[in-house]
């Protein structure tokens, strides 16, 4: 996450994760040809998450790097992995770097239709700003032509919170103005090498998580927050300010990349698409009181408004304003007009549902100025709770999907990450992830049928990764790598099968969730 279910969980206030929703309502029969001609099904991973080859071949560490190997909350030993796989960071990952023709292969195999991945700031532009490293360049060509050559269509994120550490060491990475000119020349450079066959761009993916994780509770890097709302004892940071500083520049960088390719390349040469990535719960008031109403309606415009409205209205919520005052930066005309439409889709990433209560004297001066409660998990010792399982709430991607075409115009919506976490236990038979990935598409289903314009749902992830603060302890994959074989095996789970049988166009319903699997031998590693 892209781990974000988590990067978001821990830096909320409450204790409660909700129970399950009933997934009656849901479409529970359909078909891959129920969905538009032009709707896409694919999967995704992220550079940090998989390529490994750290410091190969010109790459040098962005901030993630640096976070894995020496931050002490980040609480992996070598003892949790073994194998290919030395140490709880990215360093070797799932050396996607090196096996990148076995893993397109497997998502050939799999019948994807597109795959979503992200570039490596630091390995195309290893200082972050100049010179382009070579072989860089040529290994995402080579992944790009590869995806093309097997007919699934690439994805790109330019940005999946990865930022160069020299560009952080030198000036304090998006805390600074410094950032957007620096990203807008990577966006260039990507543009220009890769757009003549990638279509489909991403500026930042959750842009909310990077934003709360890295400068309010200081729980992702960077690594900043302040007493009393950080979740750890940063040494550095303001939560009071930085957070809405940083996401103003975001939204300015963002809107820059989109701008210079709609003038540069979408009208001369290109005819791609452009968008930016939330991480979005579905929040439910926790009673039907009016307050409770009111609270949810704060929540959202909080994490979902503080990007969303900018960028379909100019600026952003007025009770982000009233309640953050002069602590979240203003947008200059110039800038508001820019910002103001500079999107194709929105990307969301959705995995389950929290309950908002109102809590009017927790209007505290830092990010959770909107003043409610929220239902999540957290350790108070400073530890994570691994989730072994999230529930099945499917509904609350439904009525997502329906808020945000009554809220924002009924923009284009790619789901570009969804669901099932598991412990990394090597078992291939994961019921419970088809349980849910059924529910869920059936929801999306639903929501399109009701007028939502979803264009793409990708099954977060493909492989089981290196998990952002859960490292190789849980996974999400479709496909399990062994860690313990130095070659690191990939072996598809029983819902590899049932994506794929539900990409060749079989009928899909709740009775058929184990596809007649349990009788096939899946004990084949």
């Amino acid at each position: 996450m892209s781990n974000s279910v988590h990067t978001l969980l821990v830096i909320l206030l409450m204790i409660i994760l909700i129970g399950s929703y009933s997934i009656a309502c849901v479409a529970d029969e359909y078909r891959r040809d129920d969905f538009p001609t032009d709707f896409v099904f694919g999967s995704g991973t992220s550079a940090y998450q998989v390529e490994g080859a750290a410091l190969e071949d010109g790459r040098t560490f962005s901030i993630w790097d640096t976070f894995a190997h020496s931050d002490p909350l980040f609480r992996f030993s070598d003892s949790d992995i073994s194998g290919g796989c030395s140490g709880a960071n990215g360093d070797v990952a799932c050396d996607g770097y090196h096996k990148y023709k076995e893993d397109i292969q497997l998502m050939a195999d799999t019948g994807l239709e597109a795959f979503r991945f992200s570039i490596s700031w630091s390995r195309l532009i290893p200082n972050g700003r100049g010179p382009v490293n070579l072989k860089g360049l040529q290994f995402y060509n080579n992944f790009i032509n590869e995806l093309i050559s097997h007919g699934i269509q690439p994805h790109v994120t330019l940005y999946h919170l990865d930022l160069p550490q020299i560009l952080e060491d030198e000036y304090g990475g998006w805390l600074s103005k410094n950032a957007v000119k620096d990203y807008i020349a990577y966006a260039d450079v990507c543009f220009r090498e890769f757009g003549d066959r990638v279509l489909h761009w991403t500026t930042f993916n959750d842009a909310n998580v990077f934003t709360l994780g890295g400068y309010d509770s200081g729980y992702t890097p960077p690594v900043r927050c302040s007493f009393p709302f950080g979740i750890i004892n940063c040494t550095k940071g303001d939560s009071t300010y930085e957070p809405y500083l940083v996401a103003h520049h975001l939204l300015l960088a963002h809107a820059s990349a989109v701008k210079m390719y709609r003038e540069k390349y979408k009208q001369p040469m290109q005819d791609g698409f452009v968008g930016i990535n939330l991480f979005a719960y579905w929040f439910e008031p926790y009673t039907n009181t009016l307050e409770d109403v009111e609270a949810t309606q704060r929540a959202n415009d909080f994490y979902l408004g503080w990007f969303l409205n900018p960028l379909v209205n100019g600026d952003y919520p007025d009770i982000m304003k009233k309640n953050a005052g002069n602590r979240i930066p203003s947008f200059t005309k110039l800038e508001s007009d820019m910002i103001k439409g500079s999107f194709d889709f929105f990307g969301i990433n959705h995995y389950n549902t929290l309950q908002i209560k109102d809590s009017p004297t927790s209007l505290e001066m830092d990010i959770r100025d909107f003043g409610a409660d929220m239902a999540a998990t957290l350790i108070y010792n400073g530890s994570l709770i691994t989730p072994t399982e999230l529930p099945v709430a499917p509904l609350g991607l439904q009525k997502l999907l329906n808020y945000l075409k009554k809220e924002y115009g009924n923009p284009p919506i790619y789901i570009h990450e969804n669901g099932q976490v598991q412990p990394r236990n090597g078992t291939l038979m994961d019921f419970k992830r088809i349980e849910y990935l059924q529910a869920y598409i059936g929801a999306m289903l639903d929501a399109i049928r009701n007028g939502s314009n979803t264009r793409g749902y990708f099954v977060w992830s493909f492989l089981d990764l290196f998990e952002f603060l859960n490292g190789y302890n849980v996974g999400y994959g479709l496909y399990y790598v062994d860690l313990d074989d130095t070659n690191l095996a990939r072996y598809p789970k029983l819902s590899a099968q049932w994506y794929t049988s539900f990409l060749k166009g079989n009928s899909i319903t709740k009775d058929a969730i184990v596809l007649n699997l349990e009788s096939k031998d899946s004990s084949s590693h």
